[in-house]
């Protein structure tokens, strides 16, 4: 049961950092016994966690592998099971593309296809931005009947197909199989509706329209959708906590989950660096700062153990750089899971730490890593609660009852 917390809130209270390393969550590594963030060096992370609660979250239930959707409206307070919101739509809403009344959005993947047909790379060699936008305007102009298609990268080898026409949907299933050596799938409805079947067909054509003018290409010759969503609404993060909050992002999915939240967009910035100076800048005049960092989950994707060992550092300094604004409250965790190991996202829990005036140390030497989080006051907890620990923290929250 969701509760509201609108009769709790305080008018004012302490400044609060969120600070997501996505994809944070890792697996020991066989040769070690060490996690990734058992093997980073990580001055920042270890000194927070020396006053800090720490604990697990379960982002979407025991065992369920979460999105990065859900992952982020878990940790905003939303029920991802009662939320739910397709990536195609996180992602138009996170690049500027307009998603009005009947749009529908998919978010897709360059992919490069063999001479059989098969998924030979799902993400196109992460191919630079500049190349997928040049892909994406060689087909030109995308007319399906009365159904039109706007296409606009994303970041790498994503972009965003945007449907426009009278009588669609986002009742269609994910093109994308999430492995290599199989063909991708045809699109297909999720219900078994006039506005789905309309909506497949459109994403058909577009497909074989891709393809067609990607045929001379040998990598990044294909493309895998998935996400198919219209415009969601979420309930204003000012209204729901009270807080004014900023986002500061480099990827256009999780700018379109704060944007969709109602977060102010800090900038728009083109590297880590430049988000850490975006954040700094706003720091002093939010109630709320929503930092994100994408090359851990990106490292773990591509199974390498050493590379987002590398990524956890950077990230360790970034954080360093931003507490130099000073905040009341600081919490570090992951939208998700993506041991190296597995090659993806996963259903463990993540590490969360919590420093605050109320935080409870528990361990009389701790690092941030899963094997101290698992010992921690805060044990492992539905993420969705994280908002409440952080309000009641930064002492935002009245007493319940008399």
């Amino acid at each position: 049961m969701t509760v509201s917390l609108r009769p709790l809130l305080r008018g004012k209270g302490g400044r609060i950092l969120l600070f997501v390393m996505d994809g944070l969550g890792g697996l020991p590594d066989p040769a070690t016994g060490k996690t990734e963030l058992e093997s980073a060096r990580t001055p920042t992370l270890d000194r927070l966690a020396r006053s800090a609660s720490m604990g697990l979250g379960e982002i979407a239930g025991p065992g369920i592998t979460p999105g990065s959707g859900p992952g982020h409206l878990a940790l905003f307070g939303y029920d991802p099971h009662e939320h739910v919101i397709g990536r195609g739509a996180l992602s138009a809403v996170g690049v500027g593309m307009s998603l009005g009344d009947g749009a529908v959005a998919a978010r897709g993947n360059l992919c490069t296809l063999d001479a059989g047909g098969l998924i030979s790379d799902r993400r196109a060699g992460r191919m630079a931005t500049a190349e997928t936008a040049r892909r994406l305007a060689m087909p030109g102009r995308l007319s399906f009947g009365d159904v039109s298609v706007e296409l606009a990268p994303e970041r790498d080898y994503r972009f965003v197909a945007v449907f426009r026409g009278p009588g669609l949907s986002g009742d269609v299933l994910d093109t994308d199989p999430q492995k290599e050596g199989v063909a991708p799938r045809d699109p297909a409805p999720s219900r078994d509706t006039p506005s789905a079947h309309k909506t497949v067909d459109a994403a058909k054509r577009l497909v074989a329209a891709l393809r067609e003018a990607w045929r001379g290409e040998k990598a990044g010759n294909g493309a895998l959708l998935r996400g198919f969503s219209a415009r969601p609404t979420l309930d204003p993060f000012r209204e729901r906590y009270g807080l004014k909050a900023g986002c500061a992002a480099v990827y256009p999915m999780y700018r379109g989950l704060a944007s969709l939240a109602g977060m102010e967009l800090l900038g728009t910035p083109a590297d880590v660096a430049g988000a850490v100076g975006e954040a700094r800048g706003a720091a002093g005049r939010l109630d709320f700062l929503f930092f994100h960092f994408k090359a851990t989950d990106s490292a773990g994707e591509d199974g390498d153990f050493r590379r987002k060992v590398a990524a956890i550092e950077e990230a360790d300094g970034a954080l360093a750089r931003i507490l130099e604004s000073g905040f009341d409250v600081i919490a570090v965790t992951g939208d998700h899971s993506t041991p190296s190991r597995m090659k993806g996202h996963s259903w463990h829990p993540v590490p969360v730490l919590i420093g605050g005036p109320g935080a409870f140390p528990t361990l009389p030497e701790p690092r941030f890593h899963e094997r101290d989080c698992l010992r921690g006051w805060l044990g492992r907890f539905p993420m969705k609660d994280l908002m409440t620990y952080l309000l009641a923290e930064a002492g935002r929250l009245e007493k319940y009852g008399a």
